[in-house]
């Protein structure tokens, strides 16, 4: 791991992943931090099954894809999302949550 911890959470802090990610190799193309808990969310975007979630440490992701590093700096209830590894990130606020009827 590098020296050098990018982000203000902790290595050890939960984050929400998937298993295409994890097991797959799926790239990480999506990033959340959400406004209410603070939490991370690291998504390939190709899936939405809850099924497929998996909770891991920031550390992990970021050893497995040391370039979200660039989104250390990214606010509450935002997200970032890129079309491809190696592409810029771009940003924005995220939309209000809506909760199903």
């Amino acid at each position: 791991m590098n020296d050098h911890w990018p982000f203000s959470d902790p290595p050890n802090v939960a984050t929400i992943t998937t298993t295409k990610v994890l097991d797959e190799d799926h790239p990480i193309l999506l990033v959340t931090h959400d406004e209410d808990d603070g939490g991370w969310q690291f998504l390939c975007g190709t899936t939405n099954d809850p099924e497929d979630g998996r909770v891991v440490g920031l550390d992990c992701i970021y050893n497995r894809d040391p370039t979200v590093a660039e989104l250390s700096d990214l606010p509450l209830g935002w997200r970032a999302w890129r079309d491809a590894v190696g592409l810029p990130w771009h940003r924005e606020e995220s939309p209000p949550y809506e909760e199903e009827e």
